[in-house]
């Protein structure tokens, strides 16, 4: 194994001050001989389609290539342009747009957020009036991730899943421990617009990507599809690549949704290693940067390598330290996505990886090995150790996958038929998620992510995998009854951290319209008296003698709850003629049955 002599800083101790810069820049270049070769095969044995990568070394570019295929299928290769998405590493984007406001006095990282957005509230309403904006972008708000409330959605907006945040359970208290969560980070791109009356991209791109000429970066998945050099993302399973559609996070994007290439992405390192500084003027004030590089919640634990530092989290980014040397970094994964921003700020060496390669470890191992050389470091061979452990792991899940059975309790079934499981239920935090029936099978369908369902046992059914969007692939369904034996509600493990997510059955739509319901009004034949039904808009109304008026709330079928009286409920009958023909009033102590006499 080959190891550098003298590191690249210790060459430049006798060089006079002026020409440090092109002196370390070509001694970097010098360092970096080979490197091409190391990135080759390092992507041929992690199975990574493309990459585009990128180094900066004290405010020269000094590599900036593409390496594979940004399209497999086509054989067309990464350049230095290619459009990637890189994922999660937008946060940083998000926090310097809010950094640029508190040096304009617009805001105030410890004021508390209710502040700047009055409608703002949590799940616990001490943490409502607690939470600040460095809370949102340090992920220590007490909320676990809950992201399925926004992946693949394409129904809400920004504003809604801030007001949906008060009916998402937290699992921590304020503060209390790192829990990454995308939707804080939702909030804080939503509390940018609020301040400059604009959309977040908006603000982006005026306080980021126009002052530091970023022209070729985009909000959406949509918008790279547009251009001509954009990557495709691929995925791994076992030995194939197989491609993976593109996934619009436009919904969630102060969190994500950012793509860019490596020649963009450098002008971005290359601002933060100069301090803020673009063409020799302050984009951000310095002490506004390193607030966002000091650590601000530990995330806990110590590393098994003596290399690596503890982790923390700054705000917008995660700090550590390689080999002694400090680092601000962050990545980016996303469906068919990896990405890596990281820097050394006391050094002066700054990275870009960006891949087509869902959940790859490959950005990381790149940074490692390059950095190695520039250090004059050991070249250790963090790739072939890495393989290692993930054959250990897939081994292990595969072991686990063979023993799922069991955990199924056999010979049982469902306490329905399948229909009465069909129907749509809603979460205040969650939304809605449909129950289908079709072809003698239950799927579940949650913001268009759709999974057929195997009954496990009991009333628990079993998410089975859709090899296009593998979301709910073995998660459990559960079904609760409620006194009258119907089907009330479904639980699932939408959140890990948190009870299971309890969606509550909705009414049949058809009783939600008008035009269907005008079939149940008229009079009905009691013993020695008449009932009466009338519509009031989308609502029936019943008069029962000697009780006076009340409104009838939709529940299934052509079933309504007598509202404000537990334990009552009218059923119309209707004929095969779809005339109905009767009423039958429920109540705890039996059934009146009354036949229809008059519209």
């Amino acid at each position: 194994m080959r190891t550098a002599s003298r590191s690249l800083f210790a060459l430049l101790l006798a060089v006079p001050l002026a020409a440090q810069q092109p002196a370390k820049a070509d001694a970097a270049r010098q360092a970096l001989s080979g490197f091409d070769r190391f990135v080759d095969s390092t992507l041929a044995a992690w199975k990574v389609v493309g990459a585009g990568i990128g180094i900066v070394v004290d405010g020269q570019v000094v590599y900036n290539r593409g390496h594979g295929f940004r399209n497999l299928e086509q054989r067309l290769p990464v350049t230095e342009n290619t459009l990637f998405a890189i994922g999660s590493s937008s946060k940083a984007f998000t926090v310097f747009a809010l950094g640029t406001l508190v040096d304009q006095g617009k805001l105030d990282w410890d004021k508390p957020l209710v502040t700047y957005l009055p409608d703002f509230r949590l799940f616990d309403g001490s943490a409502t009036m607690r939470l600040t904006p460095r809370d949102l972008v340090t992920h220590r708000s007490g909320l676990p991730r809950h992201d399925l409330v926004w992946y693949n959605n394409s129904s809400s907006t920004r504003e809604e899943l801030v007001h949906q945040l008060a009916f998402l359970q937290p699992n921590k208290d304020l503060r209390e421990l790192f829990q990454y969560n995308n939707l804080m980070f939702l909030t804080a791109g939503y509390l940018t617009g609020r301040l400059l009356d604009c959309s977040w991209e908006d603000a982006i791109r005026k306080l980021v990507l126009k002052p530091l000429d970023m022209s070729a970066t985009n909000f959406s998945v949509q918008e790279s599809q547009k251009t001509t050099d954009f990557a495709l993302g691929y995925g791994v399973r076992r030995d194939s690549t197989p491609r993976l559609p593109f996934r619009n996070i436009d919904l969630v994007g102060p969190a994500g949704s950012i793509n860019s290439n490596v020649t963009d992405m450098l002008k971005w390192v290359g601002m933060h290693l100069r301090a803020g500084m673009v063409d020799g003027k302050p984009v951000i004030n310095r002490a506004t940067l390193r607030d966002m590089y000091a650590p601000h919640m530990p995330i806990g634990g110590m590393p098994n390598d003596p290399e690596l530092g503890p982790s923390n989290y700054g705000m917008g980014w995660f700090v550590t330290t390689y080999r002694g040397h400090y680092n601000v970094n962050h990545g980016g994964n996303i469906d068919g996505f990896s990405a890596l921003v990281s820097f050394f700020p006391q050094d002066r060496i700054g990275f870009v990886i960006l891949t087509n390669q869902n959940g790859s470890q490959f950005p990381n191992l790149i940074v490692r090995h390059a950095m190695d050389r520039l250090l004059g470091a050991p070249l250790r061979n963090w790739s072939a150790e890495a393989l290692a452990r993930a054959r250990v792991s897939d081994s292990s899940a595969r072991t686990a996958e063979r023993g799922k059975a069991m955990a199924r309790v056999p010979n049982t079934q469902p306490s329905h038929p399948l229909a009465d499981y069909a129907a749509d239920y809603g979460h205040p935090g969650y939304g809605t998620l449909t129950i289908e029936l079709a072809n003698g099978q239950l799927a579940a369908n949650y913001h268009g992510i759709r999974a057929a369902l195997e009954h496990w046992h009991y009333d628990v059914f079993n998410g089975l995998r859709d090899p296009v969007d593998p979301t709910f692939a073995d998660m459990k369904f559960g079904f609760r009854g409620n006194l009258k034996g119907n089907i009330e509600s479904v639980e699932a493990p939408f959140e890990p951290a948190v009870a299971p997510i309890v969606f509550t059955r909705r009414p049949d739509r058809q009783l939600l319209d008008s035009a269907y319901l005008v079939r149940f009004t008229g009079r009905y034949l009691l013993p020695g008296d008449t009932a009466r039904v009338s519509q009031r808009g989308n609502t029936l109304v019943l008069v029962l003698p000697g009780q006076g008026a009340s409104d009838l709330v939709p529940d299934r079928r052509n079933e309504f709850t007598v509202k404000g009286r537990e334990g009552y409920s009218t059923e119309f009958v209707v004929d095969s003629r779809g005339v109905v023909s009767e009423a039958r009033f429920k109540q705890p102590n039996g059934v009146l049955v009354a036949r229809k006499v008059a519209p």
